[in-house]
């Protein structure tokens, strides 16, 4: 075999091994993708839930007596801001 072709079939022979290392690659990087999506929502209800959980101890404070006035006012406002947030969704759909 000529010289030339030998150093064409190597670097045909080098192609080939990159673009399988690339189509795994490819692969690999599709797979942490959804794993991230996953652990990402999953942090999301997370929250969600530590923010109701966070809720209720609240309310059971009030409910009890335990609030101290700055943790009464605070309630107070996240109260009000709900209502009227509601407020604004009932005024939206009476349109």
């Amino acid at each position: 075999m000529p010289p030339g072709d030998e150093q064409i079939k190597r670097i045909y022979d080098k192609l080939q091994l990159l673009l399988k290392q690339h189509v795994i690659l490819q692969k690999e990087n599709q797979l942490l993708k959804e794993e991230l999506g996953n652990a990402q929502k999953q942090v999301s209800q997370y929250q969600e839930t530590a923010e109701t959980l966070k809720q209720q101890v609240s309310i059971l404070q009030l409910g009890s007596g335990q609030m101290n006035e700055a943790d009464k006012k605070e309630f107070d406002k996240k109260l009000n801001t709900y209502i009227k947030e509601i407020d604004r969704c009932i005024a939206m759909l009476s349109e």
